[in-house]
């Protein structure tokens, strides 16, 4: 992830759940607020409803995997926390990505066509 750090401290992600703004779908809830950086963060947030520890690390890295290969797609300087629903345990790779990308659009964080460059 070249242009992101983590969130990794517990009052950043309840500063992000209070004040940010929010959008669900069937398996993830993508919370985001803007930051005063021009560094994107991120954080994940995998309950243990979701599976045992090696289901919710399988979620977790397929949820990374995602967000760094449509990185530079999203508009940087902003904090995010990615939250797993049960039914990300059971969901493919292609649906996880599908319901995140569908989430950015509409809180308006994926840059449009002519603004993604080469």
């Amino acid at each position: 992830m070249k242009f992101t750090t983590t969130l990794k401290q517990n009052y950043e992600f309840r500063r992000l759940y209070a004040r940010g703004k929010n959008a669900a779908a069937s398996c993830l809830v993508l919370y985001y607020r803007k930051n005063r950086a021009n560094r994107s963060r991120l954080g994940f947030t995998v309950s243990k409803k979701v599976g045992c520890a090696v289901v919710r690390n399988r979620v977790r890295r397929r949820l990374r995997e995602i967000y760094r290969f449509h990185e530079a797609e999203l508009y940087p300087g902003y904090d995010l926390v990615v939250v797993a629903r049960v039914k990300a345990a059971f969901s493919s790779y292609h649906e996880l990505e599908k319901e995140f990308l569908y989430l950015a659009a509409r809180l308006g964080l994926l840059k449009k066509e002519e603004e993604k460059g080469p």
